[in-house]
């Protein structure tokens, strides 16, 4: 079986369904109100773990009823959380969630027991947790400084590394974004990459550049820029190439990015190529967002196996055109 760590927080989801995502100022009406698991490290690794992979989760949560309840959750899923750490006196995470009627969302974190995570954290942990080998899934909802110490100490040991700069940190490129390079697969969203460059990447020659300029910067082999519906671009030494999405109707985007991570993961543990897995990761997004609830919604690895046996649009060769807009 293919083996990910996953690096990341973990999170009770706060939902509340809109006619629209509301303006600075604003207040609108709405319902239902939901609650449930969440947090971008939880979703990956719930994700993975449905994928097909066998998951070790490093987190951290409270020593409250919500991070007793998540840790009961991933035991339920399979994942391993012998690593996980219980924080005395810090309540475990929560997001805060507007999803309006197209499935599009706004969100908001208190991030809790997640931001005691810390270097020394990984300092500790034992050397099987790297050198077992697979794939180390990182995000950025714990301390940036815990996971720079766990991206160096996997590559370190021979791990493929992927980094999901997610929530994306305003100017990182141009302040000190080198600390956390190399990394193997950086795979920000649209406006994750347009707030790490400061490039739009609706401009013209924007999305070449930008993701040009993030594989440098982050010391990236490849760069994986996801766009939703209308599919990723995959900047590699060689070649930069789009892969399409498969057209479906979106209900709930919450947790869709978390999905391509963790199955990305899996299909690269596997062995697949890169735009091979770049596919089958863009078929688990597509099943995510036809569903509601960011874990609820993570598809299992038949279904995404089934999805994948449909016929698709190729992957083909980038043309900024054909990316903006």
């Amino acid at each position: 079986m293919a083996r990910v760590v996953v690096l990341g927080s973990s999170n009770t989801d706060l939902i509340l369904r809109l006619p629209q995502l509301p303006a600075p100022g604003q207040t609108l009406l709405g319902g239902p109100f939901l609650t449930g698991p969440g947090g971008k490290g939880a979703n990956q690794a719930v994700a993975a773990r449905r994928a097909g992979a066998e998951v070790l989760f490093l987190t951290a949560v409270g020593d409250d009823l919500l991070g007793r309840q998540a840790l009961e959750r991933y035991q339920r899923e399979g994942i391993d959380i012998v690593c996980a750490k219980i924080v005395p006196g810090f309540a475990s995470g929560v997001a805060f969630i507007f999803v309006d009627d197209t499935g599009e969302n706004m969100i908001g974190v208190a991030p809790g027991a997640n931001a005691r995570l810390t270097p020394d954290d990984i300092d500790r942990l034992p050397n099987p947790v790297f050198e077992d080998g697979g794939v180390f899934l990182a995000s950025l909802e714990v301390p940036l400084e815990t996971v720079v110490r766990a991206l160096r100490r996997a590559r370190g040991a021979g791990m493929r590394t992927i980094l999901n700069p997610a929530p994306s940190l305003s100017g990182l490129v141009e302040g000190d974004a080198g600390i956390v390079s190399p990394v193997d697969i950086l795979t920000p969203n649209r406006d994750e990459a347009a707030r790490l460059t400061g490039l739009s990447l609706e401009a013209p020659g924007a999305a070449r550049a930008a993701a040009r300029r993030l594989r440098e910067v982050f010391g990236s082999r490849d760069v994986i820029i996801t766009r939703g519906a209308k599919g990723c671009l995959v900047m590699t030494e060689d070649t930069m190439v789009v892969v399409p999405a498969y057209p479906v109707t979106a209900l709930d985007t919450v947790g869709a990015g978390d999905a391509f991570n963790g199955a990305l993961a899996v299909a690269l543990a596997e062995g697949r190529s890169l735009i091979e897995a770049v596919v089958w990761a863009s078929d688990a997004a597509a099943l995510a967002v036809t569903r509601t609830g960011a874990q609820d919604g993570l598809p299992s690895r038949d279904a995404i196996d089934d999805l994948a046996a449909a016929p698709h649009a190729p992957p083909r060769l980038f043309e900024e055109d054909s990316f903006n807009g």
